[in-house]
This record gives structure tokens, C-alpha cells and sequence, in this order.
């Protein structure tokens, strides 16, 4: 399916969101039902879902795909279910709620808490030890691909290529230090019990109404000053990152293993402001001296795996200055990139 050359419309945009690719839908071929998607409700967890599901049909295996949450928004219940997707109402932090699901031998794991962390550290923690405690010792059986993200690794030289998936995590901050101990309890389950886990450091997927472009593409078209200080980054199309996060499954291990995932390669914040400037017919406000370390993946290991993500960059600049300059829909969740002291 040809990628158009501009989306106008949140339909459209879900639409290329959730178009599987050839080799997802033969992937789609070798589950049995029922996948799992749990903490669907989030800003990945609905396209994810839909996706997959989209992919079973292509593939014509009528693959249940089933979105767990707690569901606090009833229209992406209803925009799951109105797609195909089977939903269950399921609050991870109850030990019994998890009882209402079914067994699976897949299951895509995508809770977590990252901003509100200065204001509710416990909520924090509890998301980030307790869920994945309970969900380990619920599905010993499954595959599990878990999100988790670049923040577990310290910031490194912006000439080095990216931090690799063998190297200490040290970061900075409290919500960091909270995701390094999802990654040690989901590794302590499979190092006990022999539960297959794939921890997937995700670095900024993006979509055109939220991510680290559309920051800075509101920025550049409001006239706000940019700050630079952070000034190299990584991120990836979320469509992509929903498809390499669902062919991750067979990645999985017991022990525990850990995969960057993130276009190869920094996006420098200037250069990226730069072009959204000119797309917007906007001059961008720069401020701050660009350090020269950055919190960076280098996601070779997985790319050689599953193959680099395709969604050219360009594609991805023209959509979001194009959405941004007709006031499509923002879900007012920025990233923070230009955070460098860990504080969410």
C-alpha cells in the first residue's frame, strides 16, 4: 500500500498506523490465540493492538487479539472493540485481577509510568516492580515482549555510535532507576521460573499527535524558544516500532534479553527544528550550547534481527509540519526531551 503524501484526518492517520507489512502478517501465521496486549490503553497500546489484529486477517487466521486495561477512556474501548480487538478490564497492580484473563503463550507487555514521577514516585515504583511481578507468576508459560525504554542507560558521547544493549545501567533520575527495576524483576522471574522475556529499550516513537518531532514541530511553528542543551536524539515511527515490537515475540529468552529499538543513527535537535522551519515557512528559536553527550540507542542488534524500520524520515517531517500547520489533534503528553536531569 503506497504511504500518502499527506494525512489530513485522525482516521487516515490510524489507518497508516495499523496497516501491517507482508512480513508481519506471515509472522501472524505461527501464534496461536490468544495474543495478549496488555496495558493497551496508552499511547502505543490501541494501534498496537489493531495492527496485529489487522495482520491476522491479512494472513486469515483469525488470531484473537485481546487489549487488557483498566480502560479510564471508554472510546478506546469502543474504537478496540469497533476494530475487531476483544478487550478486558484488568488493573495489573491487583494480583487477582489478573485472573480474569486467559491463558496465552504470547503476551506484549506495555504498562509503565514515566511522567508524574516528581509528583507520585510510589505510583511510579508500584507500576514499575509490582505489574510485572504479578504478570510473570500469572503467565509462566508465555512468551513476553516488554517495553521498556532507552532511559535505563546513561548519558554517553554523541560520537559514539549509541549505547549497546551490554552496557551498565546507570542512569540518571528516579524514573529511570524505577524502569531498571521492571527490566530486574521480569529477569529475576526468568532466571527462577524459566519465563521467556524480551526487553525492548524503546527510544521516542513518534506519530504525528505526540512524540519528540511534533514538540519540536509546535515549537518551531508557535515561535518558542528550542533548547538545544540536549541536543541529539532518536527516535522511530510508531507504526514501525508496533511492528518489530510484535516480531520481537520470538526473541524472547529465559534469561532475560534486552534489544535497543530506534532508527539507526542520532537526529541532531537543530538540524531537525531546522527543517521543520522550513516546511512551516518558520524561522526557529534557538537556546542553550549543545552537550556533547546524549541520552542515544544504537539498535543494530535488533535491526539485524528484524530488519532496520522503514518509514523514511522525510515522510515522517512532511506528515507532522502538515499536521501541525491545519491544528490536527495533540495529546498534550510532551516528551521532555530536552530533560537532563532525569526528573520526569
Amino acid at each position: 500500500m503506497p504511504l500518502p503524501d499527506l494525512i489530513h484526518t485522525e482516521a487516515d492517520l490510524d489507518d497508516v498506523l495499523t496497516q501491517p507489512r507482508p512480513a508481519l502478517a506471515e509472522f501472524m501465521r505461527s501464534l496461536a490465540s490468544p495474543l495478549i496486549v496488555l496495558g493497551a490503553g496508552g499511547k502505543m497500546g490501541p494501534t498496537l493492538a489493531v495492527l496485529a489484529k489487522r495482520a491476522a486477517q491479512e494472513a486469515g487466521t483469525g488470531l484473537d487479539v485481546i487489549a487488557v486495561s483498566r480502560f479510564s477512556n471508554p472510546a478506546s474501548r469502543d474504537w478496540l472493540e469497533a476494530r475487531g480487538v476483544r478487550t478486558l478490564v484488568c488493573d495489573v497492580l491487583d494480583r487477582s485481577s489478573l485472573d480474569v484473563l486467559p491463558d496465552t503463550q504470547n503476551l506484549i507487555y506495555l504498562v509503565g509510568v514515566k511522567f508524574g514521577t516528581a509528583q507520585n514516585p510510589a505510583l511510579t515504583w508500584a507500576a514499575n516492580t509490582l505489574a510485572p511481578a504479578h504478570v510473570a507468576e500469572r503467565f509462566p508459560g508465555a512468551r513476553i515482549v516488554a517495553l521498556s525504554t532507552g532511559n535505563v542507560y546513561p548519558f554517553v558521547p554523541v560520537a559514539g555510535g549509541g549505547t549497546q544493549e551490554d552496557e551498565p545501567l546507570t542512569p540518571l533520575g528516579e524514573y529511570a532507576n524505577a524502569a531498571v527495576a521492571r527490566e530486574r524483576l521480569f529477569d529475576y522471574f526468568s532466571r527462577q521460573n524459566g519465563v521467556r522475556v524480551a526487553l525492548i529499550r524503546l527510544n521516542y516513537a513518534v506519530e504525528l499527535r505526540y512524540g519528540v518531532l511534533v514538540d519540536l514541530a509546535r515549537k518551531v511553528w508557535a515561535g518558542e524558544e528550542i533548547d538545544v542543551a540536549n541536543g541529539f536524539l532518536n527516535c522511530i515511527w510508531q507504526g514501525d516500532a508496533n511492528d518489530m515490537i510484535l516480531r520481537a515475540l520470538p526473541l524472547a529468552t529465559a534469561p532475560t534479553s534486552a534489544w535497543n529499538l530506534t532508527r539507526p543513527g542520532p537526529l541532531r535537535v537543530r538540524n531537525a527544528a531546522s527543517r521543520f522551519g522550513e516546511l512551516l515557512g518558520k524561522t526557529p528559536v534557538f537556546v542553550g550550547k549543545e552537550a556533547d553527550t546524549a541520552l542515544l540507542n544504537n539498535p543494530e542488534k535488533l535491526c539485524s534481527v528484524l530488519g532496520p524500520p522503514p518509514m523514511p524520515l522525510e515522510t515522517i517531517f512532511r506528515w507532522t509540519a502538515h499536521w501541525v500547520k491545519i491544528g490536527g489533534r495533540d495529546l498534550r503528553k510532551p516528551t521532555h526531551f530536552e530533560v537532563r536531569d532525569g526528573k520526569y
